[in-house]
């Protein structure tokens, strides 16, 4: 069953990050994909994830399909103009990838090509437009197509510290969804009650909600993000809890799959982020019963 059918099912569905390499050497992410083949549904391929140069997603997303596995990857509008990102999805949907986030790109500065000049030709709505246009058989500029595609489309809520900023997410997302997104991804939840009430205000935007289980791999890094990134919300006694186990690096596996076990039945999936483990995935999948 495609990824587009089980969304629209209800089915719970388990999405794996993976990033492509800083080369040409793809045998890691290959390997890693078939560890997990039978257990996810899908991998979502970031595109220059945190503003690192890295192998394009849509080569990932073909290298995934070539292993049998459904990707999802990201586009937006940092590093391409309009007429850029049109030919990239049109020929993504010619080589058997129909599936988007759009996402904003992170700014240049935080990225390791401090010196790249952004695009920014499309913003993350027209860009959402401009998808479902080329879904009518024409391009934004008016002219006609040969040949209609058809896509699976999301976007992104980002971290919010406060309801205030909240409402701002979810404005944001509803002209999202208005403009075609068909599925959200949420912030990471360390907090569950946090995240509960979370989707109590978020359900009335009437698409499927797939929150982000993000692996804490040291005590040090769950004590950064809960210092210094604004909307974290990870708990004091999630790190006590890791602080005081006897092997920190697993709990934060544990963790991770108790966090998937709790998530079924409020949303409608997960995606699991590792940064870079993802060899690790499988330990994660264990734990959490998959």
């Amino acid at each position: 069953m495609s990824f587009q059918k089980r969304l629209s099912s209800g089915e719970f569905l388990i999405l794996a990050q993976m990033n492509t390499p800083k080369g040409v050497n793809i045998s890691e992410m290959v390997t890693n994909a078939r560890k997990i083949k039978e257990r996810i549904h899908a991998v979502i391929i970031p595109d220059m994830d945190n503003g690192v140069m890295r192998m394009c997603a849509l080569a990932g997303g073909v290298l995934i399909r070539q292993q049998g596995i459904e990707p999802i990857i990201h586009v937006y509008g940092r590093d391409r103009n309009r007429m850029a990102l049109q030919g990239d999805v049109l020929g993504a949907h010619v080589l058997g990838i129909q599936n988007f986030i759009v996402v904003r790109g992170e700014d240049m500065p935080y990225g390791d090509h401090v010196n790249a000049k952004p695009v920014d030709d499309l913003d993350e709505l027209a860009l959402l437009q401009a998808l479902r246009t080329l879904e009518k058989g024409v391009d934004i500029a008016g002219f006609e197509l040969n040949g209609r595609p058809s896509f699976t489309v999301g976007c992104i809520i980002r971290p919010f510290a406060d309801e205030r900023e909240l409402d701002q997410e979810l404005e944001t997302a509803q002209k999202k969804i208005e403009a075609g997104a068909q599925f959200l991804i949420s912030p990471s939840v360390f907090d569950m009650n946090r995240f509960v009430s979370f989707m109590d205000r978020a359900k009335g935007l009437g698409v499927p909600i797939i929150p982000t289980v993000f692996l804490l791999k040291t005590v040090g890094i769950a004590r950064y993000m809960a210092t210094y990134e604004r909307g974290a919300h990870i708990p004091e006694e999630m790190i006590k809890r890791m602080r005081q186990a006897k092997d920190r690096e697993l709990e934060g596996f544990i963790i991770a799959g108790e966090t998937i076990k709790h998530l079924r039945g409020i949303a409608q999936g997960v995606q699991i982020v590792t940064l870079g483990w993802e060899h690790r995935l499988p330990t994660i999948l264990d734990y959490a019963g998959i």
